[in-house]
């Protein structure tokens, strides 16, 4: 019987280990490549603010597979064409930005898991499904335990039912957004606000206490601390970061 690609993710995550990912903000199949020759369990690309498209989901996920690299698609929060695509393409995850509400986290289910938990539309036609090669019944039993529906919370305005969110059946994974949040607590960009701290570590606990995932974004540096604070899903880089320290360290060496 064929099978859908297992996820990364969740292998590193079910050992009892901690995964790692970088952001990539360019489209650049060759440059997701090369991060995941490299050795990280995922790359997150993003439809939210990155001008790219579906094509570019596409030939980076093949690119990914090619080094057993799990794709996390934030998507544009739309219809639920644009939740499911990114499935279809065999991205692992969708990552959905600043949820809002229990009730959204209810339509989201609704969309991104089949039956029982959801009402995902069925298309075994695409990558995901192999193309019609995995039986039908078999393609939605694997999807919902293969691949992870995320939500963002990046925004004070969902903490009052964050309990209830985490407890809802096909709520896979809790990520922590500490860029936005500073934003929506009315102190952008300043990571010192005690609220940060105790939300990221609310977030964490919550997670666990209904036995699912928690994310966030981090950096080399405060990997430990927070994988301490029960983080399964550490963003530790980008692309950008890495391509403009590099080109700036460089210039700077021959600078007179």
């Amino acid at each position: 019987m064929m099978h859908m690609r297992k996820s990364s993710i969740l292998r590193k995550i079910r050992a009892g280990e901690t995964a790692v990912s970088c952001k990539l903000n360019f489209s650049d199949p060759r440059g997701a490549e090369l991060a995941a020759m490299c050795g990280f369990d995922a790359l997150w690309i993003d439809l939210e603010h990155v001008p790219g498209g579906f094509h570019d989901v596409e030939n980076i996920v093949r690119a990914a597979k090619n080094h057993d690299c799990d794709v996390i698609t934030r998507v544009a929060k739309g219809c639920y064409s644009d939740y499911i695509r990114p499935l279809e393409a065999d991205s692992a995850a969708i990552m959905v930005p600043h949820l809002m509400s229990l009730a959204e986290a209810k339509e989201i289910v609704y969309y991104t898991k089949f039956h029982p938990v959801g009402r995902r539309p069925i298309d075994g036609g695409n990558a995901d499904g192999s193309y019609c090669l995995i039986d039908g019944n078999e393609y939605m039993k694997q999807a919902n335990q293969e691949r992870i529906t995320i939500v963002q919370i990046e925004d004070p305005e969902p903490l009052d039912e964050l309990e209830e969110i985490a407890a809802l059946d096909g709520i896979d994974m809790l990520f922590f957004g500490p860029a936005d949040f500073s934003q929506g607590i009315g102190t952008p960009n300043d990571f010192s606000n005690p609220m940060i701290a105790e939300t990221r570590k609310r977030v964490a606990e919550c997670a666990a206490r209904h036995g699912k995932y928690a994310g966030t974004t981090g950096s080399p540096d405060n990997f430990y601390e927070l994988k301490a604070l029960g983080y399964h899903l550490i963003n530790v880089t980008a692309d950008v970061v890495v391509l403009g320290r590099e080109y700036k360290a460089a210039l700077e060496k021959i600078s007179r």
